[in-house]
C-alpha cells in the first residue's frame, strides 16, 4: 500500500490551485487507482480527444520500471494537468515556486487514442474511450432491505410553556453537534498561511488564491443516520447541505467530489443502498448544477458480518470572487437584525409557523434531538429523513451568494443538525460574547419549531441599514426572509408565541458545546486506565 505525505499533499494542492488561477490549465485530475492509466484515458475520453504519453519523461522513484509498472503505479502526491500549448512555462513556474516537480510528459491528440511511448517504441495503443467507458460492469443482485412493521416513534410532545433549556444543554453536548475543535486543532491547518477563515468559524473552509482577489471554499457533509433510513434522500441532503455551507461563506458552488462508504456489495440490500445513494447524489447535483468531478468508493466495510450504515460523504468546492466579502457564522455587531431565510416554495407560511404540516413526527424521529433527548434511534419503519426540496435549496444558494456580493450580511449560517435553536447558538459561540435574542410565532409544536432539521434554511444577521435591501432582494429570489430577533450580549433567549422557551447564559452554553468531545474522549481513556 502506498503511504502518502500529508504535507506534500497540501503543497501539491496549493500549487495546483495557483496554477489553475493563471488560466493556463484547461484540465486537471488526480492520480488515484490505476495511476496514469485511469487519469489519462478518462481525461481524453471526456474531452473526446486522444492522448500520447512519453514515459521516458515521467519522474520515477525506482529505476528500471517497465511501461506496465509505470502506467499502473499509484504513487501518491501526483496530479495530471493539461495546459494550453505555449503556456506550459507558467505552470512550471508555479510548481518551482512551491518546490515541486512539474514536467511535460505528453500531448493531446485528435485521434481518440491512448498511445504510450517507452524507449522510442509504442508500448500500448488503444481507444481512450474504450478504457474509460466500456469496461465490463457488474450486475449484482439488488433488493431493498426488509422493512419491519412500522413502530410508533413519535416524540411525546411537551405541553405549552415548557422550558427546553435543560434539553438544549444535552443537545449541545451530543457528538454530532458539539464543537470538533479539540480534534482538528491537533492538525496543521495553516500551511503557507493561505487559510483566510479559521476552522470552526464558518460553514466552509476558505483558502485564498495568492495573486488574485479570489478564494476557494470547500465543505464536506455526510448524512449517515438519514442514509440508513433512506439512502437516496439522505444522499440528496448531503449534497444540498454541502452546497449550502459553501454558499453561506459567499461562494458559488462549482464542483463536487465524493467518498462513498458501504458494506459488502455482494449483499443485495447493500447494493441497493449504493445504487439509491448514487442516484440521489446525481439528482441533487443536476438540480443544483454542480458537476461531480471525481471520487472513490469503499466497499466491504463489514464487522462480524454486519455492514456499516451507508455513508456517502460529499465535498463541494465553490469560488468567492472577492475574498474580502467572505462571510463567517459569527455575529458581528450588537443590535444587528437576525433573519431566518427559507427557500421552500411554501416558505411564506413555513417561516412563520415552523415546519410544514406534512413534516410528520416520523420525520422528526430522525433528528438529533430525537436521538439525544428523546432516546429514539430512528430506524427503517419508524422514522424517515425530512423531505427535501431541491428547488428551494437552489433558490437559497443563489440568494446567499447575491447577499454576500452586495455586502448585505454580517454573518451567515445554515440550519442543519439540531435545528434553528442550535444554529442561533452557534452564531453566538463563534463571536466574542455575542448571543441571539429571538422571538417568533409558530403553529407547530415547540420541539419542531426549535429543533427540526428541515433543509433550505439559513440564519443571517444584518445591520439595520442593510435590512430593507436584504428583504427586497430576498423577495426577488422568491425566498422568505423573516426578522426573528436581534444580536445581543450575554444572554441567549428564544421565545415562541410570546412565551420564553429557552434561556441561558451564552458563556455557559458555549462551555458545554466546546468541551463535550474532549471530556468524553479523555473520560473514556481515564476509565480504561483505571
Amino acid at each position: 500500500m502506498q503511504v502518502g505525505d500529508p504535507f506534500l499533499e497540501k503543497l501539491l494542492l496549493e500549487a495546483c490551485l495557483e496554477a489553475m488561477a493563471t488560466g493556463a490549465v484547461v484540465g486537471i485530475q488526480d492520480m488515484g487507482a490505476a495511476g496514469l492509466t485511469s487519469s489519462s484515458c478518462e481525461m481524453a475520453s471526456r474531452g473526446g480527444v486522444g492522448i500520447e504519453l512519453e514515459l521516458d519523461r515521467v519522474p520515477q522513484r525506482e529505476s528500471g520500471m517497465t511501461a506496465y509498472e509505470m502506467m499502473l503505479s499509484e504513487s501518491q502526491e501526483r496530479m495530471l494537468l493539461v495546459a494550453e500549448r505555449g503556456r506550459e512555462t507558467e505552470v512550471f513556474h508555479v510548481f518551482r515556486k512551491w518546490g515541486l516537480d512539474a514536467v511535460e510528459i505528453g500531448r493531446v491528440t485528435s485521434d481518440g487514442m491512448l498511445r504510450v511511448l517507452h524507449h522510442g517504441q509504442t508500448a500500448a495503443e488503444m481507444p481512450a474511450d474504450a478504457l474509460a467507458e466500456q469496461a465490463p460492469a457488474y450486475q449484482r443482485p439488488i433488493a431493498p432491505p426488509k422493512r419491519s412493521l412500522a413502530r410508533d416513534a413519535r416524540i411525546p410532545l411537551a405541553s405549552v410553556g415548557t422550558d427546553f433549556t435543560a434539553n438544549f444543554r444535552r443537545l449541545l453536548a451530543a457528538p454530532a453537534i458539539a464543537s470538533k475543535r479539540w480534534i482538528f486543532e491537533q492538525y496543521d491547518h495553516m500551511v503557507r498561511t493561505n487559510t483566510t477563515v479559521f476552522p470552526g468559524a464558518a460553514d466552509a473552509a476558505v483558502v485564498r488564491l495568492k495573486g488574485t482577489t479570489r478564494a476557494l471554499a470547500l465543505a464536506t457533509d455526510g448524512k449517515g443516520r438519514w442514509c440508513a433510513l433512506d439512502p437516496r434522500v439522505g444522499a440528496m441532503h448531503a449534497v444540498a447541505e454541502a452546497a449550502r455551507n459553501v454558499a453561506a461563506v459567499g461562494a458559488r458552488p462549482w464542483a463536487a467530489t465524493n467518498c462513498l462508504n458501504f458494506g459488502n456489495p455482494e449483499k443485495p440490500e447493500v447494493m441497493w443502498q449504493f445504487s439509491e445513494a448514487v442516484d440521489g447524489m446525481a439528482e441533487a447535483c443536476r438540480a443544483l448544477s454542480i458537476p461531480i468531478t471525481g471520487g472513490n468508493v469503499s466497499f466491504y466495510n463489514d464487522t462480524l458480518g454486519k455492514s456499516i450504515d451507508p455513508t456517502p460523504i460529499v465535498g463541494v468546492l465553490g469560488l468567492i470572487e472577492n475574498v474580502a466579502a467572505t462571510l463567517t457564522m459569527a455575529f458581528r455587531n450588537e443590535g444587528d437584525a437576525i433573519v431566518l431565510l427559507d427557500g421552500r416554495a411554501d416558505s411564506a407560511r413555513a417561516a412563520s409557523s415552523g415546519p410544514r404540516e406534512s413534516e410528520s413526527l416520523h420525520e422528526f424521529a430522525s433528528s438529533e434531538y430525537a436521538r439525544t433527548v428523546a432516546g429514539i434511534a430512528g430506524t427503517v419503519g419508524n422514522a424517515v429523513p425530512p423531505a427535501i426540496d431541491l428547488a428551494a435549496e437552489s433558490r437559497l444558494i443563489e440568494a446567499l451568494v447575491a447577499f454576500a456580493t452586495e455586502n448585505l450580511l454580517a454573518s451567515a449560517h445554515d440550519v442543519s443538525d439540531g435545528g434553528l435553536a442550535v444554529a442561533l447558538a452557534e452564531c453566538g459561540f463563534a463571536s466574542n460574547g455575542l448571543a441571539a435574542e429571538a422571538a417568533w410565532h409558530s403553529d407547530a409544536p415547540a420541539e419542531l419549531a426549535l429543533f427540526a432539521e428541515t433543509g433550505a434554511r439559513a440564519v443571517v444577521s444584518s445591520s439595520q441599514g442593510s435590512l430593507a435591501r436584504l428583504l427586497t432582494l430576498a423577495a426577488e429570489y422568491k425566498i422568505t426572509a423573516l426578522v426573528i430577533g436581534r444580536v445581543t450580549r450575554g444572554q441567549f433567549r428564544l421565545s415562541l408565541n410570546a412565551a420564553t422557551v429557552l434561556r441561558d447564559g451564552s458563556a455557559s452554553l458555549r462551555e458545554i458545546w466546546s468541551g463535550a468531545i474532549e471530556h468524553a474522549i479523555l473520560g473514556q481513556q481515564a476509565s480504561k486506565q483505571a
